[in-house]
């Protein structure tokens, strides 16, 4: 059995090896772009937006580079390497169901069908793609590793997309459109969102 599982991850070991050096760049960017966010002028502090809009980015990113890493070590089993796909396939569900409960919070911006498509509808697909691949991983795994695949490629388009989304947002001056945004209190940070574009 240990043979067979090697020799079933090994036919995708070039395409997570790229998936997984792809995810783990565009993490590392993410941080420089929130650093050079951090460092500009803002009219406010936006936790809830944060936390809604450029966390997930990076989780799912993350969650891009765990998913490759887990398909690139030697298995002896497809059933334990399923185990820990289907934890992160089920943690990706219940982050998004998180995040969900988040924008449903934001107060001074509502998102759109765009914002809730991309930033959560997306993302559940992609879990449960996950999720869906672990189940069937050792009982049928060729079918099993498109769908894993297809579903960590999902999240790291979506990750490219809504990092772009967030860039552009505060390239425009996003901040400037939102209501009363000079007159807010640093001290008053349940309102304070940072929507996308």
């Amino acid at each position: 059995m240990a043979e067979t599982a090697s020799s079933i991850l090994s036919a995708w070991s070039n395409f997570y090896i790229m998936t997984g050096s792809s995810a783990a760049a565009l993490t590392g960017l993410m941080f420089i772009v929130i650093t050079l966010v951090m460092g500009s002028e803002r009219p406010r502090r936006n936790p809830d937006g944060i936390g809604t809009y450029s966390t997930p980015t990076v989780v799912h990113f993350c969650a891009a580079l765990l998913v490759s890493a887990i398909l690139s070590a030697p298995w002896r089993s497809l059933a334990l390497a399923g185990a820990f796909l289907g934890l992160t396939g089920l943690a990706g569900v219940f982050y998004v169901l998180r995040v969900m409960f988040r924008t449903r919070r934001l107060i001074d911006y509502k998102p759109d069908a765009e914002d809730w498509t991309w930033y959560t509808i997306l993302p559940s697909l992609a879990y449960v793609a996950i999720l869906a691949g672990a189940i069937a991983l050792p009982p049928d795994p060729v079918v099993a590793l498109f769908v894993i695949a297809g579903g960590a490629m999902l999240l790291i388009f979506i990750g490219i997309r809504n990092a772009w989304d967030i860039v552009t947002f505060i390239a425009i001056g996003g901040f400037r459109d939102l209501p009363n945004s000079s007159r807010h209190d640093q001290t008053d940070r349940s309102s304070q969102e940072l929507p996308p574009s």
